[in-house]
């Protein structure tokens, strides 16, 4: 044999032990656990210890798991409530495989498991939903609403005193759910109600109330504004004939002071020369009486024509 054919022949058999080493040989991380398959029966318990191990190659297979704790959220599901308020309600929860061989054998992967939760976590929400008040469903404690005067709370059964509360009733259906998850090798850590809301036909009901109750507040609001609007415009009016009445009395006083001035002034000037004073005041009533082909009938005695007489002579 030459030594060609030799090497040719080493390296053969290298490669055929580099691929049996390589099918016999697994890695478990920190994060993953793992089930040995032998023609899909599993064989030997769960390997949950980081490292490398050993498998015979071809005939058996690793099914890796996760070892973290995993989310799981619920489809939105239509619940009659005790009081017969029909809901959505959503639910989540956090769980992990606790034992992969009993996993691997009822529910075979993650999809499955998260199938059985589907059936599980969400039947146990209907039931308790179902079994509680809405008002149970939403409120957590019996806190005092802060309402006003002008806003008061319409619906009395939302100040209703509450027994339980949304988180209590999510801790039964964690203890209802956790009781039945282990024969699936499963552990249940928390369950939270994500959300809830009415039915598209009660929500637009409740849309429609709480539009009302706007517009009925609204209505108060305008109805106050156009009253406060009027007392205004009263005050104003009312302050504007006082002010026009204390300017009238003002005038009155400084024209009734001002024609006594003139009064006073006319009566000197009188004392002084009546005569004067009697010529000036007639000559002023002629050229305010008699205009420009102003007839005039008057009486030979007539006083009014006591200087014309006088001129004459």
């Amino acid at each position: 044999m030459s030594a060609k054919t030799r090497n040719g022949i080493l390296v053969g058999l290298g490669v055929i032990v580099l691929i049996l080493l390589a099918g016999s040989v697994y890695i478990v991380s920190e994060t993953n656990q793992v089930v040995i398959t032998q023609f899909g029966e599993p064989v030997g318990g769960a390997v949950t210890t980081a490292g490398v191990h050993f498998k015979t190659p071809f005939i058996q297979k690793a099914n890796y798991f996760e070892k973290r704790w995993l989310e799981w959220e619920g489809d939105p599901n239509q619940i009659p409530t005790k009081d017969k308020k029909y809901i959505w309600v959503e639910t989540y929860c956090r769980w992990r495989i606790s034992d992969p061989l009993r996993f691997f054998q009822r529910v075979q992967d993650e999809r499955g498991g998260l199938s059985r939760l589907d059936d599980i976590v969400d039947g146990e929400a209907r039931n308790a939903v179902a079994n509680y008040d809405l008002i149970e469903i939403v409120r957590t404690s019996n806190r005092q609403f802060e309402q006003s005067e002008e806003a008061p709370l319409s619906d009395t059964s939302v100040l209703a005193k509450i027994e339980l509360g949304r988180d209590k009733i999510a801790r039964i259906i964690l203890e209802k759910a956790d009781k039945i998850v282990p024969e699936f090798g499963v552990e249940i850590r928390d369950v939270q109600i994500k959300r809830v809301n009415y039915v598209e036909e009660v929500q637009k009901k409740v849309f429609e109330r709480m539009i009302a109750e706007r517009q009925r507040i609204a209505s108060k609001y305008r109805s106050e504004g156009d009253g406060k609007s009027a007392e205004i415009r009263g005050q104003k009016e009312r302050e504007l004939k006082r002010i026009q009445s204390e300017a009238y009395k003002t005038a009155q006083e400084l024209m009734g002071k001002a024609d006594a001035e003139a009064t006073r002034i006319y009566a000197q000037a009188y004392n002084l020369d009546p005569e004067l004073y009697q010529f000036l005041k007639t000559l002023e009533s002629y050229r305010t009486s008699l205009a420009k082909d102003t007839w005039l009938l008057l009486s030979t005695d007539s006083e009014f024509l006591k200087f014309f007489k006088s001129s004459g002579r």
